[in-house]
């Protein structure tokens, strides 16, 4: 019995950012001397779970936010949970760690099944950053409403304002945004499904992984008393299995980074997904070739033994490509739902 799925899945992003806040995240590649964008594990592990929840139409489980005030009426702030229930879907694939300050319950976690790699360039010539610069400008409008306030928090009169401007070229409706970085090029993105743990949760009085009144709940709604390679657990039942299942693959195969901004929108679109139980040999499906003059192109093989790889049209207009299918990530999605259901999840190790 094969226990891991490996995915790997090349995209195309276009002059745009993966993150919001800080800009757009770069790493050093010293052998040529380049800044390649890149997308962390932790971003691409919230997008596949909101699109794992879109494709059930399943909101996501709330968060627990503790505070702490102090003597002096400080707010500090505390811990932060899930609901660390495995009935909730997203806790399930997500995993979960909760650990009370203090010492006056057990900490429970449970690692995710899902090991999930950032995306970052498919070679260092073939992905890189740009500068671009910007403005927000709507000095054409007279409507606008301009707010000056002085050091005390006061706002100023419109004689007062134009006090402040006097012999200044300073505009009120015109921002400048300095340059920032944009991600363009092919991006690479791995998954590693661990199916021994995909649906089951560990039942251990040493380090459990859920409470004593979540594993009786689950006990309640069907969940099966099982044991594999970590010990005794509760498995998901096949009802739970063929729903969520389908949703698993809908979301590693058509998730994208969702926190781009709108002015920097990316259709992000997949050109190749390729699924093995081989590690090495999904390493190699998709991967870059440098030719003699020093440049390097992007390579799907289609014909790798012990390999399925599917390709979009879209990857035609980047590199010359075999077996461009219209449905291929349709066919992506059934290959994961196939692996995944064939496997023995309530059989014991001695049985597998």
């Amino acid at each position: 019995m094969q226990d891991i799925i490996y995915i790997k899945t090349l995209k195309r992003a276009e002059h745009t950012v993966f993150c919001v806040e800080k800009g757009q995240k770069t790493y050093y590649d010293p052998q040529f001397n380049k800044f390649i964008p890149y997308s962390s594990g932790q971003q691409v592990k919230r997008s596949m779970i909101e699109a794992i929840c879109d494709a059930g139409n399943i909101p996501t489980s709330p968060t627990t936010f503790l505070f702490d005030v102090d003597k002096k009426k400080k707010i500090n702030e505390g811990e932060v949970y899930g609901t660390c229930d495995p009935s909730d879907i997203d806790q399930l694939f997500g995993g979960w760690m909760k650990a009370i300050k203090g010492g006056g319950s057990r900490t429970i976690k449970r690692r995710s099944p899902l090991s999930i790699s950032a995306m970052r360039g498919l070679h260092p010539l073939l992905a890189g950053v740009s500068k671009d610069s910007s403005s927000f400008d709507r000095s054409e409008k007279s409507n606008n409403k301009v707010i000056v306030r002085d050091d005390k928090g006061n706002e100023l009169s419109s004689e007062e304002v134009r006090d402040v401007l006097a012999g200044k070229d300073r505009s009120l409706t015109r921002k400048w945004i300095p340059e920032s970085n944009k991600a363009t090029g092919y991006f690479v993105q791995e998954v590693a499904i661990d199916l021994r743990r995909l649906f089951s949760v560990k039942l251990d009085d040493f380090e459990p992984e859920v409470s004593e009144e979540t594993i009786t709940k689950l006990q309640e709604n069907g969940w099966l008393e099982s044991e594999n390679v970590f010990g005794k657990c509760l498995v998901a039942p096949k009802s739970v299995r063929d729903q969520w299942i389908p949703l698993l693959a809908s979301g590693l195969i058509n998730w994208r980074i969702t926190s781009n901004q709108a002015r920097t929108f990316s259709l992000m679109e997949t050109l190749a997904v390729s699924i093995s139980h081989n590690a090495n040999k999904v390493a190699s499906s998709i991967r870059a070739k440098l030719t003699e003059d020093g440049k390097a192109n992007p390579v799907v093989e289609t014909e790798l033994n012990g390999v399925s790889s599917f390709v979009t049209p879209s990857a035609e207009a980047y590199m010359y490509v075999n077996n461009v299918d219209v449905e291929a990530l349709e066919k992506a999605e059934d290959e994961l739902v196939k692996l995944m259901s064939a496997y023995a999840y309530e059989a014991k190790p001695e049985l597998v």
